[in-house]
Parts: structure tokens; C-alpha cells; sequence
């Protein structure tokens, strides 16, 4: 193998070089020293974040198994900078004593399931797609249940890994029905066997246990049961990384695997897509009205935001995946703001309910502006990066002709202003005796909060940026 053909893995290379770096720090580093070891880690990641925006050439490797482009570089370069942002917010709680004898293997198995995503992105076949899959999800279990002192944590990993077995085994079979029609588990060769005149009753049940698989993973409704109670009994960051970066990671590899392998029987699975977008806008939304506590409310606001997804989805072209891409960069930045605020508020309170929110403009203006924002950029309110990454989900869906369905997803959008606006109502306007004290956070928590908000305004103001991805879609 030549040198031109191994630097087609440079993320994932880069990555496993880190992660054996992190393990030999654990091996000399004692448990006292380990506080000052966590941020060396996160420069560690942040150089590997910056050299992955070097150029790249285009390649496969291992007979298509795996596939570099230009678009499968920038959705991983998406991918490192909300786990940098979910790093930096990680600092101080990982410092915490009961936290930091096990901190080294938090960034350990963060960066393995990182790797994971990145090999299920640049999936050529759906055995690389299954491998990528399971290693970014199998180690979140044991994210989940990280603070052991907690029943709900326990609980959490408990939940997750039973649901993530379950619809691992409802994908397979899927798979397996695929590969009895196609005789290949290469996405190249299963498109060519997968015609729209070879269609029948027993592709459309695999495509049907596909879209159930891949329906836990996004959590679509109703695959979304396990959503709430893993996000609520998981440690903040933990939560953020699955609302985000899993999941815009894998809502990637099922946007790409529709284009490219069902393609041609669209017909087959666009009426599942429009129910499912439908169900999860609807049911995410009306979930996230009675909530109080703010994980469990930023994790059915995650479950609506899946279904907005779907509109781009549902157009099947290349307007649609730039989409994708974009409104991913939108909602990382977005939704890592409102997490981070939340995350900073319980590291130093211990209060995660919206009612505990109640006039803490007065004590702490900056972080309520900053939810705010957050808050605004994933309601879709101009002019804030959230508006143009839901305007060109929109537009995708209306080059389709779905316009029932951009209505309910307008209609949607509005219900969820009214809860995003019960947030930002309990911190400006909302009275309180006894509000949250005043307090400042640490500087690796500013630093991702900021890296948020000029996320925020960047990604919105940038014009350039959504063309640079549809470059790179249209050259796939």
C-alpha cells in the first residue's frame, strides 16, 4: 500500500495515534496529575481537528470498501469540531475528584467511537458501514453509565446498549434481505441489482427493517422511546455528544445509503420517509412541551430536529445531502451552545430544570443571552444560522414537490418557538427571590461557548460556506 493510498485514512490514522497516546499517558501519568493531563489531551485533539482541514485527495481503498472524498472530508471535519467543543466543555467536570481517576478513559472511548463514525461515513459497502456503525455506538453505553455512583447513569447505559442491540439485529436482517436480492454488500453493486423493475414485496421489507435500524440510531418516531431516559440519566456532556455528533453522523451515512443504493426504488421508502418525518416533527415537538427537566427538554427538541432532517432526505438529490450537511454544521453549533449553558449551570448548582432558570438574566446575563441564541439558531428565527439551515431543508423538500409536508414542517417550527421561547421567558422575564448565584466559568467552558457562538454567526453569515458543500456533494 502506498503512502498517497494510507493518507486516504489520515482522520482515522490520526485518531487511533491519539488514542494510543492517551492510553501510554495513563500508564505514567498518576491520578493526581491527571488534572493537569486533561487539557494537554484536549490541544491534542484540537491540533488533530486543524490538520484535518489540510487537503486530501480523492481515493478507495480495499476494493471500495472504503471511500475518501471531498464530502466525506468536510462531514468528518464537522464531526471533530463539535467533539473539540464537546472536549472543552468536558474539562471541569472531568477534573471534578470523583470524576478524574477515570478521565483518561472518557477521552478514550470518546475517540474510539469517533473513529467509528469516521469509517461508517466513508462506508463503500455495508459491512464497513456495520463495523463504523457498532464501534461508534457500542462505547457510548459505557459513556452513558459513567458516573457510577448513579442509578440513573447505570440505567442509562443499561438502556442504551439493549436498544442499540435491538436495532443492530433489525438492521442485519435488513442487510441480510439486501444481500439475498443483490448477491453483494457493495453499495455500488447492490444500486446496479436494485432497480425500479426488480422491485418487489421482499426488497421493500428490507428497505422497511433498514429504515428501523437506522430509525434507533437517529431516533425517529417511534424508534425514539430510549431518547429521553438515556439523556436524562447520562452526564451532560455525554448527552450532548449522543444529541449531536452521533447523531448527525449517522443521519450522514442514511442520507448518503438512500441516494446512492435505493436510489432507483425511491418510490419504495419516500411515503416512509414523509410518515416518519411527519410523526417525528409532531411527537418530538408536542413531548418537548411538557418538560421541565432540560436534558430530557433538549432531548425531544433533538427527536423534532431528526425529523426536520427528513425533508432533506426526502428529496433525494443533491440539493437535499448539501442540505444535510449544512443544517448538521448549523444544529452542532447550535444545540453544543444551549448544552454547554446547561452544563455549566449543573456543574456548579446541581440544577437541571427549566424552573430553576427563573430570572437568572439578573445574576448571569451572559449565559442567558448565550441560550438564547442557542435557543433562537435552533428554533430557525433569521437572522441566525438556524433559519437558513432549516430554509434550505425547505427548499429541498419543495424541489420535490412536498409542500404538505414543508406546511406541517412550518406549522412544526412555530410549536417549537413556543417552547423555545418558555426558556428564554423563565430567564428574562420570570421572577425568582432566590435566583441562581452569580458565577464564572472556567476558561476551557468559555472557550467552547465561544467556539458556539462564532459557530452560530459564522455558519449563518458565511455565504460562501453552503456553496463550498455543494461543490463537494455535486464532485460525489
Amino acid at each position: 500500500m502506498q503512502l498517497e493510498q494510507i493518507l486516504l485514512m489520515r482522520h482515522e490514522f490520526m485518531l487511533i495515534i491519539l488514542a494510543l497516546v492517551v492510553l501510554f499517558f495513563e500508564l505514567i501519568v498518576s491520578d493526581s496529575g491527571k488534572a493537569k493531563l486533561i487539557p494537554v489531551i484536549v490541544g491534542l485533539f484540537g491540533i488533530n481537528t486543524v490538520v484535518g482541514f489540510l487537503p486530501q485527495s480523492d481515493g478507495t481503498l480495499f476494493g471500495g470498501m472504503f471511500v475518501m472524498s471531498e464530502m466525506q472530508l468536510a462531514m468528518k471535519n464537522v464531526l471533530n469540531i463539535g467533539v473539540l467543543i464537546v472536549l472543552f466543555q468536558s474539562v471541569k467536570w472531568l477534573q471534578k475528584e470523583e470524576n478524574l481517576k477515570n478521565s483518561i478513559e472518557f477521552f478514550v472511548i470518546m475517540i474510539s467511537t469517533l473513529i467509528g463514525m469516521n469509517f461508517m461515513i466513508s462506508a463503500g459497502d455495508f459491512l464497513m458501514f456495520y463495523l463504523g456503525l457498532e464501534l461508534a455506538s457500542i462505547p457510548v453505553a459505557a459513556l452513558a453509565a459513567y458516573e457510577k455512583g448513579k442509578i440513573k447513569s447505570a440505567e442509562a447505559g443499561i438502556k442504551f446498549i439493549l436498544s442499540s442491540a435491538l436495532s443492530s439485529g433489525i438492521l442485519l436482517f435488513g442487510i441480510s434481505i439486501l444481500y439475498m436480492l443483490s448477491g453483494s454488500i457493495y453499495f455500488n453493486d447492490v444500486a446496479a441489482a436494485i432497480t425500479a423493475e426488480s422491485a418487489s414485496p421482499l426488497l421493500a421489507l428490507g428497505i422497511v427493517f433498514f429504515f428501523a435500524g437506522m430509525g434507533f440510531k437517529i431516533s425517529l418516531v417511534p424508534f425514539h422511546l430510549w431518547t429521553a431516559d438515556v439523556y436524562e440519566g447520562a452526564p451532560i456532556n455525554v448527552t450532548s455528544y449522543l444529541s449531536v455528533i452521533s447523531k448527525a453522523a449517522a443521519s450522514f451515512i442514511f442520507a448518503i445509503i438512500l441516494f446512492k443504493v435505493f436510489g432507483e426504488v425511491a418510490h419504495l421508502w419516500k411515503n416512509i420517509v414523509y410518515v416518519l418525518a411527519v410523526l417525528t416533527m409532531t411527537v418530538g415537538n408536542l413531548f418537548a412541551l411538557r418538560q421541565n427537566n432540560m436534558k430530557r427538554f433538549l432531548a425531544f427538541s433533538s427527536i423534532a430536529q431528526a425529523g426536520f432532517i427528513l425533508l432533506g432526505v426526502i428529496s433525494a438529490n443533491e440539493i437535499g445531502m448539501t442540505a444535510i450537511i449544512y443544517f448538521a454544521l448549523v444544529y452542532i453549533f447550535s444545540n453544543l451552545g444551549a448544552f454547554g449553558v446547561v452544563g455549566a449551570i449543573s456543574l456548579v448548582s446541581g440544577k437541571e430544570n427549566m424552573s430553576d432558570y427563573n430570572g437568572i438574566y439578573k445574576t448571569n446575563p451572559k449565559l442567558s443571552l448565550l441560550m438564547m441564541l442557542s435557543l433562537f439558531s435552533l428554533a430557525g428565527i433569521p437572522p441566525v444560522a438556524g433559519f437558513f439551515g432549516k430554509f434550505f431543508l425547505f427548499t429541498a423538500a419543495a424541489t420535490g414537490g412536498y409542500y404538505w409536508l414543508i406546511f406541517i414542517a412550518v406549522l412544526n417550527a412555530t410549536i417549537s418557538l413556543y417552547y423555545y421561547l418558555m426558556v428564554v421567558k423563565a430567564m428574562f422575564i420570570e421572577k425568582n427571590e432566590n435566583p441562581i448565584p452569580k458565577f464564572k466559568s472556567d476558561i476551557y467552558t468559555r472557550i467552547g461557548l465561544i467556539m458556539s457562538v462564532v459557530g452560530i454567526f459564522a455558519t449563518g453569515f458565511f455565504g460562501g460556506l453552503y456553496e463550498y458543500i455543494k461543490e463537494a456533494v455535486d464532485k460525489f
